[in-house]
């Protein structure tokens, strides 16, 4: 629970006390923000001591009167537009006119309270008085975490592009100096390492541009039934070269289709990069095993390799953004580090969740459940 402070400024110890007891115990629900806020309150009997308070007791609420016995209230909103307080001003008066109210707003009042007033008018200027506090400051947390995630992502993209491009500078010194002598074919192999740098900047390019169509919704989406098996077993077909060259077995286990009600790309995605993730990851000579579950309106695909496996504290974070597994026996193999992100995005939009079971040195089985009445 949050406690907002509240100084009452008021020249009239009845009215002061009044105050204090309407807003004893008092506490309101916020449901646009979820949350719940009481109020400690102090006292001020002239405008000097309601100025002088606001250094010590910080009020997020200023209930002040209209007429106080040394200024009035339009006064110490003046002083307070001066000083550039932020606190939320609500005006107590009995001696409302226009001239005062476009005066008080032009000075920073959030609203006005007429005497005589009542317990629950009070509670009710509070209420809204309290609301509009927690949104702005929730606004204002927001903007900052906004401020916050984006320069980290700028930072880790940064990062992820600097070393290829780093390395693409360094071989192309190689071939403007003619290091090798004035073979072509004795820069072949410098071409193909820049081929390779350029094309991992192309898979992360095109990973954000999936992770981000993802998140903003502005990716279009076309639900139709699809045979989850067929879209596997072309994802099987893909990474099949490299998994020969490599002696890595593959198998898709179980026969028939696997029905879901879902979008194509999406379920493409899903299934290409578990099993990139799977021959990449996996030792020479090693094995994948893809199976497919119907249950009812869920739906499984798992892969399991024979690889490098994860220890749990990796297993924990590897589904976060730009998350990549550095040791020496990843620190060679190339990736985004948005594949399995991008996995687990797509998982919840069809009320599923992206799992893994891994042991150091024996592989790992990622596991994605689906449902197949996914979410708009």
């Amino acid at each position: 629970m949050d406690t907002l402070r509240v100084l009452v400024v008021d020249d009239e110890p009845g009215m002061q006390y009044s105050v204090a007891r309407a807003l004893r115990d008092f506490s309101v629900t916020l449901p646009d923000v979820e949350g719940e806020v009481d109020f400690a309150l102090e006292k001020a009997s002239s405008g000097e001591e309601g100025l002088a308070r606001l250094d010590d007791f910080h009020p997020d609420i200023l209930l002040l009167d209209y007429k106080l016995g040394d200024m009035t209230g339009l006064d110490v909103l003046e002083r307070l537009a001066a000083q550039d307080r932020a606190v939320l001003t609500v005006m107590i008066t009995a001696f409302a006119t226009l001239e005062t109210a476009i005066r008080a707003t032009k000075s920073g009042a959030f609203d006005f309270l007429a005497k005589p007033f009542t317990p629950d008018e009070l509670k009710e200027t509070i209420r809204k008085a309290a609301q509009h506090l927690v949104v702005q400051r929730q606004a204002r947390k927001l903007a900052a975490e906004k401020k916050r995630v984006r320069f980290e992502f700028i930072s880790v993209l940064g990062h992820e592009l600097k070393a290829p491009l780093a390395g693409i500078e360094g071989y192309l010194q190689l071939l403007k100096s003619r290091a090798a002598g004035d073979s072509v074919a004795a820069y072949d192999h410098i071409i193909d390492r820049c081929l390779e740098r350029a094309g991992g900047m192309r898979k992360l390019i095109l990973d954000l541009l999936d992770l981000t169509r993802v998140e903003s919704g502005e990716r279009r989406r076309e639900l139709v039934p699809l045979d989850l098996r067929e879209i596997a077993r072309a994802a099987l077909d893909t990474v099949r070269p490299e998994a020969e060259a490599r002696g890595i077995a593959l198998q898709l286990h179980g026969e028939g289709p696997v029905p879901v009600v879902a979008d194509r790309g999406e379920m493409e995605i899903i299934c290409n990069n578990l099993l990139t993730n799977a021959v990449k990851y996996n030792r020479d000579g090693g094995r994948v095993d893809v199976r497919l579950l119907a249950e009812g309106p869920r739906v499984s695909l798992s892969v399991a390799d024979t690889g490098i496996g994860l220890a749990p504290d990796e297993a924990a974070r590897l589904f976060n953004d730009f998350v990549r597994i550095k040791n020496d026996a990843t620190r060679h193999i190339p990736g985004s580090g948005l594949g399995l992100s991008l996995v687990r995005k797509l998982a919840q939009m069809y009320d599923g969740a992206a799992t893994v079971s891994s042991k150091p040195g024996l592989g790992s089985t990622f596991t994605v459940t689906l449902h197949n009445r996914p979410r708009d």
